[in-house]
């Protein structure tokens, strides 16, 4: 790692060395206590249970129900089977609703069943769902809302759940990101009918691979308990149609390790995320996401918008800059699920409709953080984005003469 930039021609994108020596990713697994996930580990082996509804696997559920305050947690393989299986317990069919600025495999998790995503625009300032613009999206073949808490800040809570009773539709929500997050001082997992997580190894808090779904309806409960494993309700009993998704005892015991960190995962990405607020602070044209003093949040992201307009430069053309100097920041949601596949023929005027999150995939990235990252290299990013900014018509130019290397 070189200590800082102070000519352009340094940028590494132009020929100089990278700011980095090793790459700065987004949603580098954080690891718990080692020997304790080996102790259990062992004690997996010793007792020959891999899988089937084994006692990591029981004791990470209830540890989980206990924490969000939520009845029932249903642990799953992934966060995508989870939604397919909710999906189906809830008997969605038909259009179900959602936003598109949200990781693809919510829609996926539809159409794989042959229900139609029809995508809702999103707030501008929450980034979530805007219920404003649901109703007009309402047929006779829509079926439910699936709401996204983008970033770990909850939906609009109360006017998607009025949505939901006025029209007889059911709600579940997309809380991959919202683990540990809280909601008018009410942990995220027990809203609408049911509510998925995803423990996914990029998430702070990972099972390896994993999720989860939590509800308080005791039959909804059952049914995704049995549709989970292949539809069984006891031995060779099969009283339903259902699917693998089950979760195996070392994500479990790895899920169970994770939870004794979680306070420590979460204040290593609040003083990230502070420090990365001060670094920021001040560039015209940039700003990073804000999250609410009163609630809980797990700071799992940091986001910046750019505002190119006032910037002077592009979102695109900070990522190009910032991953040749091996700072791998991402484009969230780029390109949105409407501009993706099978989306995009289905629906080519989709875009149409959506014009905050068709603004939002232009100007949105999400910057590294985690226990991978500390306060040095944040320090290193910060005064590296603020020269790229204050030099951004320097930068400009000299790409425009042909200067950088291509990738």
């Amino acid at each position: 790692m070189i200590m800082s930039k102070t000519s352009t021609k340094e940028l590494a994108v132009f020929g100089g060395p990278p700011l980095f020596d090793e790459t700065l990713h987004v949603g580098r697994p954080n690891i718990g206590d080692r020997k304790k996930f080996l102790r259990r580990v062992n004690d997996m082996f010793d007792q020959r249970r891999l899988s089937n509804n084994g006692p990591f696997m029981r004791e990470l559920e209830q540890k989980l129900a206990t924490f969000l305050g939520v009845k029932h947690c249903i642990s799953m393989c992934n966060a995508t089977v989870a939604l397919e299986i909710t999906a189906r317990a809830l008997g969605l069919q038909g259009e179900v609703i959602l936003p598109s600025f949200t990781f693809v495999a919510s829609a996926h998790a539809l159409q794989w069943q042959e229900i139609t995503p029809v995508f809702c625009d999103v707030d501008p300032v929450t980034h979530n769902i805007d219920p404003g613009k649901i109703e007009n999206l309402i047929t006779p073949r829509t079926t439910g809302i699936l709401g996204v808490h983008v970033w770990g800040r909850a939906c609009d809570v109360e006017a998607l759940s009025a949505i939901a009773r006025k029209r007889h539709l059911r709600l579940m929500f997309d809380a991959a990101h919202a683990f540990a997050c809280t909601h008018q001082g009410q942990m995220i997992g027990g809203f609408g009918d049911a509510e998925v997580f995803s423990f996914h190894a990029t998430k702070f808090f990972n099972t390896f691979e994993g999720g989860a779904v939590t509800t308080n309806n005791d039959e909804l409960a059952a049914r995704l308990r049995g549709m989970r494993n292949f539809g069984f309700a006891g031995l060779d009993n099969v009283v339903d149609i259902g699917t693998n998704g089950k979760m195996s005892e070392v994500s479990a015991a790895m899920g169970l390790t994770s939870l004794e960190s979680l306070d420590a995962f979460i204040s290593v990405n609040y003083e990230n995320y502070l420090t990365y607020c001060s670094g920021i602070e001040g560039i015209p044209g940039v700003k990073l996401i804000e999250f609410t003093g009163n609630e809980k949040n797990n700071y799992q992201y940091v986001v910046m918008e750019i505002d190119e307009n006032k910037a002077g430069l592009s979102r695109d053309l900070l990522v190009k800059l910032l991953h040749a100097e091996n700072i791998l920041a991402r484009r969230y949601f780029y390109p949105g699920c409407h501009q993706m596949e099978p989306y995009r023929s289905y629906f080519p005027n989709a875009r149409l409709l959506l014009p905050e999150t068709e603004r939002l995939t232009a100007n949105v990235l999400q910057l590294p953080t985690g226990t991978a990252v500390g306060k040095s290299e944040i320090d290193q990013i910060c005064d590296l984005i603020r020269f790229i900014f204050f030099n951004g018509q320097e930068i400009k130019a000299s790409i425009a003469q042909g200067n950088s290397f291509h990738d």
